[in-house]
């Protein structure tokens, strides 16, 4: 077997346990990957910068978790006695499945990222479920790699990178991080460390200012045109994988595009990494046009609201005070998948639903606009 068909066969994980070496293993590890939620314990919280940390976890009854690298875990901690729910890339190896890591940073009003920095400790356990999204290069043929990334966009990356250090997998990758100064470069340690063990892995790092390290001899600004072109001349025969906030990923693909890349190979992840909360700002009628609005009825509670045509059901749902689980907001999660009782709904999906759920009645709120009124199973 290759090394490269070793890497590929990650995404066998879910469907027969390839790398199982015990019944235990193969028992749990297809449940655990069903997608249902499940509660994790934390073991351990390490600080990787000063507003990074990354939090490891297992299942009390110590399944696998099988998954891609690259995808993410949905996480519902309790906070103030609700449950509240976010996506977050694995930053870990499914090499290593027995164990499993999100690296989280703080963000200025994050509800969740916050709790998990400020209350989070060895012992304390939540629900979670996944792991889901496409973002993987397990299915790829490509061996040449460019890796883009910025802030916590690192992350998924960071797994397909160990992954592929534990399998000798034989991949030729750059991997490119932005940060703010040198000491905001998470893992920058440990890919120096993968770097010298890995003879086709290369690092570079961009960073916007010297901060605390007025030695630091990398590159200072912003990711360009010209600098690919210096630092990575054969960039264009390469399949790009990129992630970090939505400007980051928008400015990446542009650039690339300008260029005249072949655009078929590049790839990012399908929603913003660093995105706490919904927002939505629903185009405003015209001047003496009318805007369709739908009444909605929540089966459960009872609540009935009017919404626009334009709204997403879960924007309209918690504008009326209804709780809704919901994490992403772009359709990839899952989080708020509920079954529309009567009536229908247009909706935009990223691969969180599958079809069979689909032909169940089930939608995703969040990417889902009303074409008529609505009963909805809450």
């Amino acid at each position: 077997m290759t090394a490269m068909s070793q890497f590929e066969n990650i995404a066998h994980l879910r469907a027969d346990q390839r790398f199982a070496d015990s019944d235990h293993w193969a028992a749990h590890g297809a449940q655990w990957a069903s997608g249902a939620r499940k509660r994790i314990e934390c073991l351990s919280v390490v600080a990787q910068t000063h507003d990074v940390k990354t939090f490891t976890f297992q299942c009390p009854d110590y399944p696998a978790l099988a998954y891609e690298p690259g995808q993410f875990l949905t996480v519902s901690p309790l906070i103030d006695g609700q449950s509240v729910s976010r996506c977050y890339t694995l930053s870990s190896t499914p090499t290593r499945p027995f164990t499993f890591s999100i690296t989280v940073k703080r963000v200025p009003g994050g509800a969740v990222s916050n709790w998990l920095h400020d209350n989070l400790k060895a012992g304390d356990g939540m629900a979670a479920s996944g792991p889901a999204g496409v973002f993987t290069p397990v299915a790829g043929p490509a061996r040449k790699l460019l890796y883009l990334s910025a802030g916590s966009g690192i992350t998924p990356l960071m797994s397909m990178t160990r992954a592929a250090a534990d399998l000798h997998a034989d991949l030729d990758i750059v991997f490119v991080h932005s940060a703010r100064t040198p000491t905001d470069i998470i893992f920058r340690e440990e890919l120096a460390r993968l770097e010298r063990s890995m003879p086709r892995l290369r690092t570079l790092f961009f960073c916007e200012g010297l901060g605390d390290e007025p030695d630091w001899t990398g590159p200072i600004g912003r990711l360009s045109l010209e600098q690919l072109q210096q630092r990575i001349p054969d960039f264009m025969e390469r399949s790009v994988f990129t992630c970090g906030p939505k400007g980051y990923m928008d400015a990446a693909k542009a650039l690339l595009g300008n260029a005249g890349f072949d655009l078929a190979r590049y790839h990012q992840e399908s929603f913003d990494i660093t995105a706490e909360a919904e927002v939505e700002a629903p185009p405003c009628a015209a001047p003496g046009q009318l805007q369709d609005t739908f009444s909605v009825r929540l089966a459960r509670s009872g609540k009935t609201f009017t919404m626009s045509a334009d709204q997403t059901v879960l924007s309209a749902a918690k504008k009326a005070g209804a709780v809704v689980p919901s994490s992403c907001s772009q359709g990839v999660c899952g989080t708020c998948k509920t079954a529309v009782l009567e009536g229908s709904v247009e909706m935009n999906h990223n691969g969180g639903i599958r079809q069979r759920e689909i032909d169940k009645g089930l939608r995703l709120l969040c990417c889902s606009r009303p074409t008529s009124d609505l009963v909805i199973d809450l």
